[in-house]
């Protein structure tokens, strides 16, 4: 009778060493895994509760009291023409940025991924923007598109063409406003796009070529479907940052924040400045909630009819 043995599974009575092994492993990594848990829960969960508490009262902190008014404060901004405004320029903002960006992003990733000369450079080039501070970046671009003495407005004129407002004009602040925050998060989106296309293997690429498939075929059958979960990942976070837009805002128009005549007003500027400068703090959290939940929606939206599954 022949017998046979077969190897003992970690973390069986015949192997004690090895299940007290894993079993060390797994609480080490429930420690670090509950770090950064409950630094989120702190940082992040904690005040989104309080917010919503807030929500309820007539916060003031420049009145003794602060009387309970339900869902008073979600009633007035239903009529708030301001925050309808601030609404309207953060889905203007929203809907020319992120596939501007994401366009040129991956048109970017495309054309650097073909060059082998210098590509450090190119790409640390056009990395630079991103990690550039962004007040900084605000103040050149307001030089930039300066009315009086800015250089657009001087190639322009060499070409003789009339000058533009551009940050002073309430038809074009807000598309000049989206033009720096795309130029800004350009690097971050050829990041994401070269990582993902580095990510495909070459040997489908290959085989397209000996089928005979051209460029744009190989690229709409090939490249287009495996970079699905970089588009998702992209699309997702440009959303929420552009619905969350508010230091570009502030920067680029700092003697008029939101300006001019609210054409660039967000909403995350709308609720700092009920929030800092009128002091409305239950009213600015009652606006904060419905942001949350519109920006939790699209999110949820987005995951649904975006992803796909390829087989590869």
């Amino acid at each position: 009778m022949a017998i046979t043995s077969r190897p003992l599974r970690p973390g069986r009575a015949g192997n004690p060493a090895g299940g007290s092994l894993q079993r060390h492993h797994t609480r080490t990594a429930y420690l670090f895994l509950f770090l950064p848990l409950a630094f989120f829960l702190v940082v992040r969960f904690v005040p989104t509760v309080m917010a919503m508490r807030m929500s309820l009262f007539e916060w003031n902190i420049l009145k003794q009291a602060q009387p309970f008014v339900g869902i008073e404060n979600y009633q007035t901004l239903l009529a708030d023409a301001r925050f309808g405004q601030a609404l309207r320029n953060t889905a203007l903002y929203t809907v020319i940025g992120v596939p501007v960006q994401i366009a040129l992003g991956l048109g970017v990733a495309l054309l650097l991924a073909r060059i082998t000369a210098l590509r450090g450079l190119y790409r640390a080039l056009y990395f630079a923007p991103y990690v550039t501070p962004v007040v900084a970046a605000a103040w050149v671009w307001q030089w930039l598109f300066s009315p009086q003495f800015g250089p657009i407005n001087t190639v322009l004129m060499w070409l003789h063409l009339p000058p533009q407002a551009f940050l002073t004009s309430p038809t074009q602040a807000l598309a000049t406003t989206a033009g720096l925050v795309v130029w800004q998060n350009l690097g971050y989106q050829v990041v994401l796009f070269l990582a993902g296309l580095a990510a495909i293997p070459r040997s489908y690429y290959e085989a397209a070529e000996m089928d005979g498939a051209s460029g744009t075929q190989a690229f709409w059958k090939i490249t287009w479907p495996l970079l699905n979960p970089t588009i998702v990942f992209s699309v997702i976070t440009g959303t929420i940052a552009y619905l969350q837009l508010f230091t570009q805002v502030v920067n680029l128009n700092f003697t008029d924040q939101g300006g001019p005549l609210g054409s660039t007003t967000t909403v995350a500027l709308y609720i700092y400045q009920l929030a800092f400068g009128r002091f409305q703090m239950g009213y600015a959290s009652a606006i904060t909630v419905v942001l949350f939940v519109i920006i939790l929606a699209i999110t949820l939206v987005q995951l649904k009819f975006l992803t796909r599954r390829y087989d590869t």
